[in-house]
């Protein structure tokens, strides 16, 4: 069975999984080990030589705590949603790039990363819906700058259901990553064995990274330095480290983050580009809406399921490439020749500016 073609299911080969003791981060116990070759070549990265800073938000009346990778200073807020298995650092590498001409926020989902919640099993579509909506209310209020939600995999369909629902007013892009329903609906019987034919355990965060580039899931080195480490725990009670996130135990989830996603997003009322890994990615209602230009298509060449990791730089010009080109600033759709309001009249104010 061709692998490839499975790409924009509950995710691929490289990451999740197991336990139900309280999640801590990859390095709260780290076993004592001797440096190799592999281990040097293999060892993890810092993220903060791509990201400018971290915050965890706190949701109101609940023990949800959401964890939050940020970069840059100005611009629309480019806000990246990762795939099933993965973290808001699988962004790490083109955010440093994207931040050169925009905001960007990556989040850890719930069951993700360093994020916790009372249920990290709840991987309802409409539970990540919320959980997105909630860290927006937290960050920004009642006033949200220009967003563009860029989502990879499960993280494309959060992205898209969120654009469906049109209550995101300051929405100005939508961006999808390698995430099909046609394929992801015909893949999801495979699912299980998927994730069951992974390796399970390391003895090391490097053998994981290792592996992660050695079995192919991701193709770029630097990129699994940075991503790997966050995927996992440590396991006192195996002495390895296991998956941080548990998809297996999702499986009642998988169809509802899919199902009836192409009409959404083609539905989506914003600027829209579609990134794919392949051509054979694409459904039938998908390309009838790109023959009729209802939204932009790049097939990314040479590069695997996660292209934001794997070609991060290409990444990072095609989501600055859309930005501009729709022309989308720190306040919405700006329209050249049309003089901005003084701030005391912006209060309250947007309809020129902001495209909805």
């Amino acid at each position: 069975m061709d692998s490839s073609k499975l790409g924009s299911v509950p995710e691929e080969e490289q990451h999740r999984e197991e336990s139900n003791k309280p999640v801590v981060s990859a390095f709260a116990s780290l076993p004592d080990r001797r440096p190799t070759k592999s281990c040097e070549k293999y060892s993890p990265l810092d993220w903060s030589g791509f990201f400018d800073g971290e915050e965890d938000v706190c949701i109101p009346d609940s023990n949800d705590v959401f964890h939050l990778y940020m970069a840059g200073t100005e611009g629309p807020v480019v806000f990246c949603l990762h795939g099933g298995g993965y973290s808001g650092l699988s962004f790490a590498l083109s955010a440093s790039k994207i931040k050169e001409k925009a905001r960007v926020v990556a989040m850890d989902l719930r069951g993700h990363g360093k994020s916790s919640t009372e249920n990290d099993l709840d991987l309802s579509i409409e539970t990540m819906c919320n959980d997105v909506f909630a860290v927006l209310k937290a960050l920004y209020g009642d006033s949200p700058p220009a967003i563009v939600l860029v989502g990879h995999s499960m993280g494309g369909s959060v992205a898209v259901h969120i654009a469906a629902k049109k209550t995101l007013r300051s929405l100005a892009g939508l961006v999808v990553v390698d995430v099909v329903e046609g394929t992801a609906m015909a893949s999801l019987v495979h699912m299980q064995k998927i994730l069951s034919g992974r390796m399970q355990h390391f003895s090391s965060i490097e053998k994981a990274i290792e592996w992660s580039v050695r079995g192919g899931s991701l193709r770029n080195i630097d990129s699994a330095r940075v991503s790997i480490p966050t995927t996992l725990k440590y396991d006192d009670s195996k002495n390895c480290y296991v998956y941080r996130a548990r998809l297996e135990e999702t499986e009642q989830y998988w169809r509802g983050w899919y199902e009836g996603l192409s009409e959404k997003f083609l539905s989506s009322p914003v600027p829209k580009l579609l990134l794919l890994a392949g051509t054979d990615r694409l459904d039938r209602a998908l390309t009838i809406g790109q023959m009729q230009g209802k939204f932009q298509m790049v097939v990314v060449r040479h590069t695997g399921h996660a292209i934001q990791e794997d070609v991060p730089d290409e990444f990072a010009t095609l989501i600055i490439n859309f930005i501009s080109r729709n022309r989308i600033g720190p306040h919405g759709v700006e329209i050249p020749g049309l003089a901005r309001p003084n701030p005391a009249q912006a209060q309250g104010q947007s309809p020129a500016q902001t495209k909805s």
